[in-house]
């Protein structure tokens, strides 16, 4: 059988051998092209010399030199590159941290390779969506095409995730949306986490959004819904 090659390349980043190959081998049965790193320090170098190809970085949080915190928040200083954490740790307060440093999805160790390729996928397809499309709402200009958001014409820095969310309220205008419906949709798995992600990911785009964040109503005992008024 002939391997359908993507062009997307991912960056792979444990300290761990063992569990680089597992993942790459899974990865190259699909198709992707694979980069590897076994520390924080060696992450970056391997990220700097090229950055123009990853398509995804999947990165593990307790690694020697430096760890995933520290490689997370200078990638996220000038790139939005979708990043899956890997841990061990399984603690709601980690998921939480994560998530308010820009991370696009969050994976406990140990976990089904399958699952993380079906991950992988998920957000690429998102990624690489060619939507030519532009919705403005009283001042934010989303381009969908570009995946970019800007507010009274000056263009704002929101994750893929933090993006995500976005556009789902808006596509969904003057729509209540429950917390379990946005999960279901914008997390695009069964999320075993605690709700307040939500809640962290909402807080942080209406600080990001200026005065056009009043447009995102909390619906008490519900969640939320995007309204234009």
């Amino acid at each position: 059988m002939k391997l359908k090659m993507t062009n997307n390349c991912i960056l792979i980043v444990d300290d761990e051998q063992r569990m680089r190959k597992l993942i790459k081998d899974f990865l190259t049965a699909k198709g992707y092209s694979i980069l590897e790193a076994g520390d924080g320090e060696e992450a970056l170098e391997v990220y700097e010399k090229s950055k123009n190809k990853i398509s995804l970085i999947l990165l593990d949080v307790m690694m020697p030199k430096l760890d995933g915190w520290s490689v997370l928040r200078q990638i996220r200083q000038n790139s939005k590159v979708p990043i899956i954490m890997l841990t061990a740790r399984g603690e709601e307060q980690d998921e939480l941290f994560g998530f308010e440093l820009g991370v696009d999805e969050y994976i406990s160790k140990p976990f089904s390779p399958k699952i993380l390729v079906a991950r992988v996928e998920a957000i690429l397809k998102r990624t690489n969506q060619d939507e030519k499309e532009i919705k403005k709402y009283e001042g934010i200009e989303i381009d969908k095409e570009g995946r970019t958001v800007k507010v009274d014409g000056k263009q704002i820095e929101l994750s893929l995730r933090e993006y995500e969310l976005l556009t789902y309220l808006v596509d969904n205008e003057n729509i209540a949306l429950s917390r379990d419906k946005i999960l279901n949709n914008v997390w695009n798995y069964d999320y075993y986490g605690d709700s307040r992600t939500i809640d962290s990911h909402i807080k942080k785009i209406r600080h990001k959004l200026g005065k056009k964040g009043k447009y995102i109503k909390t619906i008490r005992g519900i969640g939320y819904k995007f309204e234009v008024k």
